[in-house]
């Protein structure tokens, strides 16, 4: 058979004119042949045709999934349960304990004669208030206080709580989380200077000196307006807060302004406990730590340290801790 093919004939043309002939010949086939034969014809035609896609192909690993799907990867829970496992290995295995900043100071080494500055902190009447746990409150806690205060500056419902743990009225009262039932101290152990061991790692935690409403440049760091060339008694100032048509006439959320600065809970993490003194109750620290002299300090073990080697019962710290109240 031949096909007569002119200067304007295309490859697609030709194919085309061959498909429909092979279509006509099977259908008149089909029409002579009793049996009943599926015709290619009356299916959905598909295209054989296509056109070849060449992508670029990457040569960058391909970035982790944040949806947790895949082989091989756990299931995640959204139970209390689940995500309390979650936070197993972040979680202290005991409580922390309450001290007041006193000050700062400076240390030498014996080897090399390098000074370094120290902060001191003091323990002052530390014991364990009350528990929480699993099974009422969802998590493990130690109530820890610190201080004393008069019954008659005390609310009644917090002096029943006291009476209810015979516990004295304490100034401070804040609550620990721990990893399990393992680290609940006894309610009304006191915890002394020794609960820390000279060379650990604790994270100090206080709020900052408050320094009231403060401008842009010491709040934020802005640089300024020029000090010369025409600024008239704007040196200071934050200058423009946005623009005027392109943002929309407005102020963006979150703008940083001028504003109170300070009053904040700063978390110093990784201070190095330098020297223990159990009889007075003073802990020593490395470098400077967040607050005025007076203030009140969280302390607790370092998270990103290895923990400190303490006895896991509860029941045998005996060294780290006073006499129960």
């Amino acid at each position: 058979m031949i096909i007569p093919i002119h200067s304007g004939t295309t490859l697609q043309a030709v194919q085309l004119y061959f498909s429909k002939s092979i279509r006509l010949r099977m259908a008149s086939k089909a029409c002579q042949n009793s049996s009943p034969v599926l015709l290619p014809f009356l299916l959905p035609r598909l295209s054989l045709y296509h056109a070849s896609k060449h992508g670029i192909k990457s040569i960058s690993t391909p970035r982790p999934n944040r949806f947790n799907k895949g082989p091989n990867l756990p299931i995640l829970g959204s139970s209390v349960e689940a995500a309390l496992e979650r936070k197993k290995y972040t979680t202290p295995l005991r409580t922390g304990a309450l001290g007041i900043k006193k000050g700062m100071t400076a240390m030498y080494e014996l080897e090399t004669g390098h000074r370094y500055p120290c902060t001191i902190v003091q323990l002052d009447r530390v014991q364990v208030v009350a528990h929480k746990t699993r099974r009422r409150n969802g998590y493990f806690a130690v109530q820890v206080g610190s201080g004393w205060k008069h019954a008659s500056n005390v609310t009644r419902p917090l002096l029943g709580h006291f009476a209810e743990n015979k516990v004295s009225p304490k100034r401070h009262l804040v609550e620990f989380k721990v990893q399990d039932e393992s680290g609940l101290l006894g309610i009304g152990k006191t915890i002394g200077a020794s609960w820390f061991q000279e060379g650990q790692y604790v994270d100090a935690r206080a709020n900052s000196r408050g320094m009231g409403f403060e401008g842009g440049m010491k709040r934020h760091g802005f640089h300024g307006q020029p000090a010369s060339h025409g600024v008239s008694k704007t040196h200071r100032s934050m200058g423009s807060a946005g623009q005027s048509q392109g943002g929309g006439s407005r102020v963006y959320p979150g703008k940083r302004m001028p504003g109170r600065m300070g009053g904040e809970q700063v978390t110093t993490q990784n201070v190095k406990v330098v020297k223990v003194d159990d009889e007075k109750g003073l802990l020593v620290l490395h470098g400077s730590i967040a607050g005025p002299d007076g203030c009140l300090v969280k302390l607790s073990d370092a998270i990103k340290k290895p923990w400190p080697n303490v006895p896991g019962n509860p029941s045998e710290v005996q060294l780290a801790t006073g006499p129960t109240a």
